[in-house]
């Protein structure tokens, strides 16, 4: 995906090749990314990114403590993510609070993060990638591509949750047409062959591997 705006340019553009990863639940990023990983590409995980910003001593922890009350706070000083998730289930605006607190201190790791990778690309997999607008962060979207049918069932089987569970994350994420209208490259997981998986793993890392020599 070209630069997207100046911003972009000053983000990604001289620094490292940013291939964004998403998908939805259960579509295998996870795997995905690890053999990546097995090809010497450094791999950013927003997720991580995300508990690391809320970690005990971080300044937002804090502001989060005094916005919610002690009571989001474990003993061990940590967030405890379960008060937390009550205290904004069904409040959009306590939700959009707590977005507007985090989603930019995210946003800031990750581009520090990419910039100080050594590899000739990097993978940055944030799930949200097409809900948060974050698609400009990458010179290239890579999105690994499963039918909604078979999400619900891997989830099922992988989290122990119910379909209904399920349904409801899937409804709040973005659709598969959303992700498939925002992918440069298209990864097929829907097939239980890992061999094919690596295999399209690998191709798709030699094409990115001269997409980034030649940026």
């Amino acid at each position: 995906m070209g630069p997207a705006s100046g911003w972009h340019v000053l983000e990604v553009g001289t620094v490292s090749y940013v291939v964004g990863l998403t998908g939805g639940i259960g579509s295998g990023k996870s795997t995905v990314a690890e053999l990546f990983a097995e090809l010497g590409v450094e791999v950013i995980d927003a997720d991580i990114i995300a508990r690391e910003v809320v970690a005990p001593g971080e300044p937002a922890l804090a502001v989060i403590a005094e916005h919610f009350g002690q009571e989001v706070i474990n003993e061990d000083g940590s967030l405890d993510r379960r008060a937390l998730r009550e205290r904004v289930f069904a409040r959009p605006e306590q939700k959009d609070w707590l977005n507007a607190l985090l989603h930019p201190l995210i946003r800031q790791r990750m581009v520090a993060a990419c910039a100080a990778t050594r590899s000739s690309y990097c993978l940055l997999v944030v799930p949200l990638l097409v809900e948060n607008g974050l698609t400009s962060l990458a010179n290239r979207v890579l999105v690994v591509d499963v039918s909604p049918e078979l999400q619900l069932a891997r989830t099922v089987k992988r989290d122990h949750s119910s379909e209904q569970q399920i349904n409801a994350i899937m409804a709040a994420q973005a659709s598969r047409e959303q992700r498939l209208a925002a992918a440069d490259d298209v990864l097929d997981n829907s097939s239980a062959d890992l061999a094919g998986v690596k295999a399209a793993v690998a191709a798709l890392h030699q094409k990115y591997l001269a997409l980034s020599a030649g940026s």
